[in-house]
């Protein structure tokens, strides 16, 4: 649904974005994550045809945002971090405005206006002024604004800033109905945010990608490997060493008491998925098992090491 190769812009002689090439599929929710001046808006200017360019190609929905730059605005809806939202304006009317800047009118753009405020949890409050509404509602209604044309790509900027837990919590459900339906770019500081909503993580720094995987895939290869905890009510004197006799281990640790029993941590090669060989040890051991998981590390831990060292994965 979106092709980047090579996409690079200068301001001046600074290199706001460095050749990234990135594609995301239809119906995907993409977390775009980078420190502050690392090239995140300069991206998302480019892919809703704000800016251009300095070199390489972008696409979205097969059209291309240099050459077909309408066809691209038609596809695209985007949430900047300030909504764009007229507060004299009642939300109802508001929304159908927005549908007419997108072409559509009379009949249509009220049944897409309702549409989005039906999306948006807007119902109750259709017929008010825009100013009147509560931040959280003003957020919602920018999101009903980038919907109500139907478009097939969203690219939100930092949809949550500012909000309250509560309406942190709405708005994330909101956008993770979305998907399927619509394609989504989500950038967000709010790291938590990303882990609930975004099925893939894109980590740039720099203006260069330093990861861009599933955060479980991510946090893997900075591990240099599989991790797994295993708790078990009896540390029994040989399933350590039956463990560390699979294919594909690499250490375990001793047992420790943890958790109403002992822990044991194993690390396997990347490529290897022992956790079936583990629980068959440890139920054929009698060891008791009460836990069996995979340790990965936080997007926080992912995010730091990325962002504050020469690291790319």
């Amino acid at each position: 649904m979106i092709e980047v190769q090579a996409l690079s812009k200068f301001y001046g002689t600074r290199k706001a974005v460095d050749e990234l090439s990135f594609n995301v599929e239809k119906g995907e929710v993409l977390g775009f994550l980078g420190p502050n001046g690392a090239g995140k808006s300069t991206t998302m200017k480019i892919l809703t045809c704000f800016m251009p360019a300095t070199s390489g190609t972008a696409k979205v929905a097969g059209n291309d945002v240099f050459e077909q730059p309408l066809e691209v605005k038609k596809r695209v809806g985007y949430l900047p971090e300030t909504p764009p939202v007229y507060k004299d304006m009642v939300v109802l009317d508001y929304l159908i405005y927005a549908a007419n800047l997108h072409g559509l009118k009379k009949a249509a753009a009220k049944n897409a206006a309702l549409e989005a405020i039906e999306k948006c949890g807007l119902g109750g409050v259709k017929g008010r002024l825009i100013g009147n509404l509560s931040k959280g509602y003003r957020q919602r209604v920018g999101l009903a604004q980038a919907i109500v044309h139907r478009p097939e790509v969203l690219i939100l900027d930092e949809p949550t800033v500012g909000l309250d837990p509560k309406q942190i919590i709405e708005i994330r459900g909101l956008i993770k109905s979305l998907a399927g339906d619509h394609t989504v770019i989500l950038s967000t500081h709010i790291l938590p945010e990303v882990q609930a909503t975004c099925s893939r993580v894109l980590i740039i720094n720099q203006g260069r990608i330093v990861a861009i995987d599933s955060l479980d895939a991510i946090s893997a290869r900075l591990r240099k490997g599989n991790v797994l905890s295993l708790v078990v009510e009896r540390g029994t004197s040989d399933l350590v060493g039956k463990i560390q006799s699979l294919p594909g281990v690499a250490s375990v640790s001793n047992p420790e008491r943890a958790d109403g029993g002992h822990r044991i941590i194993v690390t396997a090669d990347e490529s290897s998925d022992i956790r079936s060989a583990v629980a068959k040890i440890a139920f054929s051991s009698d060891a008791g098992l009460l836990e069996l998981k995979r340790e990965s590390m936080s997007l926080e831990d992912v995010f730091v090491k990325l962002t504050t060292v020469e690291h790319s994965i």
